[in-house]
C-alpha cells in the first residue's frame, strides 16, 4: 500500500453543528431524525422533583430532558463528516453549552412558536459569540402559524439570519435546515474546523 498518496488517504473534514433552543422545542427528535447512526443519548426522566424548577406549561406530556447532550452523524460524500451536538434546554444544564460549542461552525436554533420565548436565551448566546445560526421554527401540530416575519421582528434579529420553516421529526426537513445553516456559515466565511484523526 502506498501511504503516501495523499488522494487515496484523504482524511475526512469534521464539522461540528449544535442543535440548540428552549426545553421540549424538538432538538432531541432533530438530532434522532436526521443521524445516519443510532444518536447517543442523555435523557433522564422528569420528576415531581423538579416541578418548581422546570416549567412545562405547553409540553405537559414530555416525560424525559435531556441532561448532557445529542449527538449524531451525518457523511457528506467521504469528504465531510457533520457531527451534530443537540444542548439541554433547560437553564440548570446551560453550563455544558460552552464546552459543546467550542469548535463549532454554528447552530441552529429550534423553536416552538407556542412558546417562542424559550429560544431568547440560544440566540442571545450565539450573538454574544458572533457564532453562525439560523433559526428553525419546528411546526407543532395545533401552533399558531407565524409568518417569518412576525417571528424575525418578535425575536428581533437581523434581516441576514435565516429563518426557515421545519419539521424536526422528519429526515429530509432537518437536512434542509443543516444546509441552510452551512451555507449561512459559508457566506459569513467560516470554514469547517479540525480534521478526523
Amino acid at each position: 500500500m502506498d501511504f503516501g498518496r495523499s488522494d487515496r488517504w484523504r482524511l475526512p473534514t469534521a464539522i461540528k453543528i449544535l442543535i440548540a433552543g428552549g426545553f421540549g422545542a424538538g432538538k432531541t427528535t432533530m438530532v434522532g431524525a436526521v443521524s445516519e447512526t443510532r444518536p447517543l443519548r442523555t435523557e433522564e426522566a422528569l420528576t415531581h422533583i423538579g416541578t418548581d424548577i422546570d416549567d412545562l406549561s405547553g409540553v405537559e406530556a414530555k416525560p424525559t430532558t435531556t441532561v448532557a447532550m445529542d449527538f449524531g452523524r451525518i457523511t457528506i460524500r467521504d469528504d465531510y463528516m457533520l457531527y451534530l451536538f443537540g444542548t439541554p434546554g433547560q437553564e440548570r444544564f446551560w453550563f455544558v453549552w460552552d464546552e459543546l460549542a467550542m469548535g463549532a461552525l454554528g447552530a441552529v436554533v429550534l423553536a416552538d412558536t407556542r412558546r417562542l420565548a424559550d429560544c431568547f436565551p440560544a440566540i442571545d448566546y450565539f450573538e454574544r459569540r458572533g457564532q453562525p445560526f439560523v433559526v428553525a421554527l419546528n411546526c407543532f401540530e395545533g401552533a399558531r402559524p407565524f409568518t417569518v416575519g412576525e417571528v424575525r421582528q418578535a425575536l428581533g434579529l437581523d434581516p441576514d439570519i435565516p429563518i426557515v420553516r421545519c419539521d424536526a421529526r422528519r429526515r429530509d426537513s432537518g437536512r434542509e435546515v443543516l444546509i441552510t445553516l452551512v451555507e449561512h456559515a459559508m457566506n459569513r466565511g467560516a470554514t469547517p474546523v479540525g480534521t478526523m484523526s
